[in-house]
């Protein structure tokens, strides 16, 4: 099966070029040249992944990112010339898994895609390990990927996933924001560590009754975060 790939750029130029790169790796690649074209077909099809760009026409990229994250939890990376910090936190903030600033080497395109492609197939092992874990009012369902408290569904994005599965295998275990980035974001992977605090409190607002008393996911100071259940 060969994976979907949506890329979404207003600069054509740079779409062929990443689309041509993509193609030749055998992924099936569409394209959006807008906001809301982007989120159109976001709805239509199921992706494997989404190339965002952040200055787009009619819908700019965190607003993209913002809707898609309504209906679905594709890992989206987000294409933004900008290089300040703000606005790259900014992006994750609105549900982006990661973030490649422009300009970029094509390879290094391919590398951050196959890289969260290859966390996403070895997801298998720990499905195979517990294809359902549950604690107090948390349920996961670590093979459809989905997360409920209560019995309500919660829409977690893949990387708030990954974060609260990692936690939840390894209750009491705590870690550090550096080893919690290299985990689940990879070694490679070039933001640091307030990314891992951008998601872990997303995580506890989603989760949490109240996020600034967790019963799920705690803080040690200094040291890092922990999972237990109250």
């Amino acid at each position: 099966m060969s994976r979907k790939v949506l890329v979404v750029d207003d600069e054509k130029l740079i779409v062929k070029g990443i689309r041509f790169s993509l193609e030749q790796d055998g992924m099936e690649v569409d394209c959006a040249y807008d906001g809301e074209e982007a989120v159109e077909k976001a709805k239509d099809k199921k992706y494997d992944i989404i190339l965002l760009d952040l200055m787009l026409p009619k819908m700019d990229g965190l607003e993209v990112c913002q809707q898609i994250r309504e209906f679905s939890n594709v890992p989206i990376v987000m294409l933004t010339a900008k290089g300040e910090d703000m606005d790259k936190i900014l992006g994750l903030e609105y549900g982006a898994d990661d973030y490649i600033t422009k300009p970029f080497n094509i390879l290094e395109v391919k590398a951050r895609i196959k890289a969260i492609m290859r966390r996403a197939g070895s997801d298998h092992d720990e499905k195979e390990k517990a294809k359902s874990i549950e604690v107090g009012d948390l349920r996961m369902d670590c093979e459809g990927r989905r997360v409920f408290i209560a019995g309500k569904e919660i829409n977690l994005t893949a990387k708030e996933f990954d974060v609260l599965e990692l936690l939840v295998f390894n209750p009491n275990k705590v870690y550090s924001r550096e080893n919690l980035l290299n985990i689940v974001w990879g070694y490679e992977y070039p933001g640091d560590v307030r990314t891992v605090d951008v998601h872990i409190r997303r995580l506890r607002e989603k989760i949490e009754t109240n996020p600034s008393e967790p019963k799920y996911v705690h803080t040690k100071w200094g040291v890092g975060y922990y999972f237990q259940a109250q």
